[in-house]
């Protein structure tokens, strides 16, 4: 009788409404949830699978694994590898309007920096790229480091977006970027044998119309997928900046230069600043850039983080691989 149970007519009643709303689990039913939790989780096996083997519909299956998580039988974390900060990749996807961003936590020595940047980028490269893809790859020291630490590659074809500082031994890496990855695709690849900055705009003519690099300028408006590097207005962010006259550096500040990417020039709101420079180079356009698919930046380290912030209100890049330490500043 319902009295029974309190003394109140109906408690009865109730503790049986209250106990359909959150039943007590016993040791049975605890261990047949655990072993389908096992079974979807760790097997990798379907609920249809799983309700075939136990009897019970794929409704009962997901009322199972529901309960799981519910009574901390299965507890989910969602982990990346240490070097990846997940959260500030999300915020900084989402306050810039990208379509991926990914940020490495900063490593202690700075020095690090551009190592540990540009294996990421290596790494999503094997991700991203597809077969049939038409990569450029222009020069920076990160983006060394990036083609240095490619292992996989979808067969493609590989443009190299700019020609080499001749005043810097090491940015002879940009032809070796550009045939490593290609030989790592299996596909074609278009390098720029000719420096990235001229004395004159007749000269950098002549040399656009040298057979090899046209070949290499032609493939700018099929490219699907490009990898840049930026840099600041100054000696330490900038290898254009250490190329030019201190005339010119002064000249082209006085205009409003702030940041760089690929020999282009903008100032602090994101507009392209023109200069002579324009004429000067051997370099994809930022026109023929904004018509890129996907503009993936790699750049990093704290002195660069006004320059990285410059080239995301141009609105040229999709993706950027990033510190922490430049996230948190574009975040502040």
């Amino acid at each position: 009788m319902s009295e029974a149970v309190d003394g109140r007519p109906g408690a009865a009643s109730d503790a049986s409404a209250n106990a359909e709303k959150a039943p007590v689990k016993g040791p049975a039913e605890l261990v047949l949830v655990s072993a389908i939790a096992r079974r979807f989780y760790l097997d990798g096996r379907s609920k249809v699978e799983i309700g075939e083997e136990f009897g019970l519909s794929r409704f009962k299956v997901a009322r199972a694994l529901e309960t799981a998580r519910e009574t901390g039988i299965v507890r989910i974390d969602i982990r990346l590898p240490t070097q990846l900060d997940a959260e500030l990749s999300d915020r900084l996807c989402e306050a810039y309007g990208l379509d991926r961003a990914i940020v490495v936590s900063t490593p202690e020595d700075p020095g690090d920096t551009s190592r540990q940047l540009g294996a990421v980028a290596a790494d999503l490269l094997g991700e991203i790229v597809v077969p049939g893809d038409v990569l450029g790859l222009a020069w920076g020291r990160t983006l060394q480091a990036m083609g240095a630490g490619l292992t996989r590659l979808a067969r493609c074809t590989t443009v190299q977006l700019n020609g080499v500082l001749s005043a810097r031994a090491d940015s002879v890496g940009s032809v070796e970027t550009v045939r490593r990855a290609a030989q790592l695709s299996g596909g074609p690849a278009y390098p720029i044998y000719a420096p990235l900055i001229l004395p004159d705009a007749g000269t950098a003519r002549t040399l656009r119309a040298d057979p090899g690099i046209a070949e290499a300028f032609a493939h700018f408006d099929r490219l699907t997928k490009a990898v840049v590097a930026i840099g600041g207005w100054d000696g330490r962010s900038s290898t254009v900046y250490q190329a030019l006259t201190p005339d010119k550096r002064e000249q082209y500040a006085s205009l409003g230069v702030r940041a760089e990417m690929s020999a282009q020039l903008f100032d602090a709101d994101g507009e392209q600043v023109r200069t002579d420079l324009d004429d000067r180079v051997l370099s994809i356009s930022a026109a023929q850039l904004r018509r890129v698919p996907e503009v993936i930046a790699v750049a990093g380290g704290e002195h660069k983080t006004e320059a990285i912030g410059v080239l995301l209100r141009t609105g040229l890049l999709s993706t950027l691989v990033t510190d922490s330490a430049v996230a948190r500043g574009l975040l502040g």
